[in-house]
């Protein structure tokens, strides 16, 4: 047991982002860390992840990334670039620390892991948007005779080629591995249950996230108004890809219903092509085929579920429903209620400007808050 004055959980971006700042400021903290390593989730990603938001955006903070690193970093160089930034400002997390609970005792913080208790008078949650991976359940999906893994278990194509793969779910990571298991030699199929959106990931040049901090810049309304003109300019036509396209525009779908849209990487130009098939959603499992709403059975060995993550902060923060929205997220960085006061949360929100450029940006908030308090 032991009482320190900030504790940040998780060494993922958000949680070194505060470190950082706070070791500049000549904050006091400890930082909690579940696993061996800083980023572990993004060593768990696949192998060919790259940043969909340009380098001059996405580097924490006081720490530009190398002018060697090109505009959209690989998923290793931004490791690499995590563990220099450990090394650059001293930041020692305490490695092994799974956080399991958090709780307000009278005017503290305690904060509990599986081997040790500490206390706090502030706490900082950082342990990612992508927590735990939502692992939905389809009829008959137990007569399945082929495989099941989370998109977050993929690592490439290489194993699957020859195979038929099915993709359920299409945000950035079941774009970006349906591409990969085509370019490996798989037959691939994307099931797409819900309208989306899609633009590129550069348009003429310049990554499009510039365009959208320039937008963020006017109201709604404009914003919304020139992102859905984008959308066409920068896709085309979608006639023919069985694409369920959204009527609202990347930013007003974001706002409203907390969905990104999917920044395109060569994906879309293979399925125009048909090389890679859309599908409507699942409508039941056999043994070697799988039924969709339309009535179409397609042959499938194999299957990839796309289908995002929980953060689940309900099951390590006590009495924490009144703070989060109705996607299980927190609806603000910190609440000064007496129930509260000291609680913050870095690394959920999710604007179309890029989350790593917001985690920079928050993290400036919460660190000042906590300097002034």
């Amino acid at each position: 047991m032991s009482y320190h004055k900030n504790i940040i959980i998780g060494a993922g971006p958000s949680g070194l982002a505060i470190a950082g700042r706070f070791t500049k400021l000549g904050i006091p903290y400890i930082l909690l860390e579940k696993s061996e390593n800083v980023g572990i989730e993004w060593r768990k990603h696949y192998d060919r992840l790259h940043l969909h938001t340009d380098k001059l955006h996405s580097a924490l903070p006081h720490l530009p990334f190398p002018d060697s690193y090109p505009t959209f970093i690989s998923k290793l160089q931004y490791i690499d670039y995590l563990e220099s930034y450990i090394q650059h400002f001293g930041i020692k997390p305490n490695y092994k620390q799974e956080v399991i609970e958090i709780e307000k005792v009278e005017n503290i913080w305690r904060v509990k892991t599986k081997t040790d208790e500490f206390f706090t008078e502030n706490v900082i949650v950082s342990t990612g948007y992508n927590r735990v991976p939502k692992i939905p359940h389809f009829i008959n999906d137990s007569l399945f005779d082929g495989d099941f893994i989370h998109s977050n278990s993929y690592s490439n194509g290489k194993t699957f080629a020859g195979k038929n793969v099915l993709v359920v779910g299409y945000g950035n990571s079941g774009a970006e591995i349906a591409l990969d298991l085509f370019e490996n030699g798989a037959k691939t199929y994307v099931s797409i249950r819900n309208p989306i959106n899609i633009v590129n990931r550069d348009f003429m040049g310049r990554s499009t996230q510039g365009l959208a901090i320039f937008l963020s810049k006017f109201g709604n309304k404009f914003y919304d108004f020139v992102s859905k003109i984008f959308k066409k300019l920068s896709t085309g036509s979608m006639e023919g890809t069985g694409i369920p396209i959204s009527n609202l525009a990347p930013s007003e779908q974001l706002r409203t219903l907390g969905k990104v849209p999917v920044i395109d990487v060569g994906t879309l130009e293979q399925i125009k092509a048909k090389n890679i098939t859309v599908l409507p959603d699942i409508q039941e499992f056999a043994n070697d085929y799988v039924v969709f709403v339309d009535g179409q059975k397609v042959n499938i060995d194999f299957v990839i579920l796309a289908t995002g993550y929980h953060a689940h902060l309900e099951k390590i923060v006590k009495n924490i429903p009144p703070l989060l929205n109705d996607r299980g997220y927190p609806k603000e960085m910190w609440n000064d209620s007496p129930a509260f006061k000291g609680l913050f949360f870095l690394g959920f929100n999710l604007p179309l400007t890029g989350i790593l450029r917001d985690i920079n940006l928050s993290s400036a908030k919460i660190a000042q808050k906590i300097a002034n308090s």
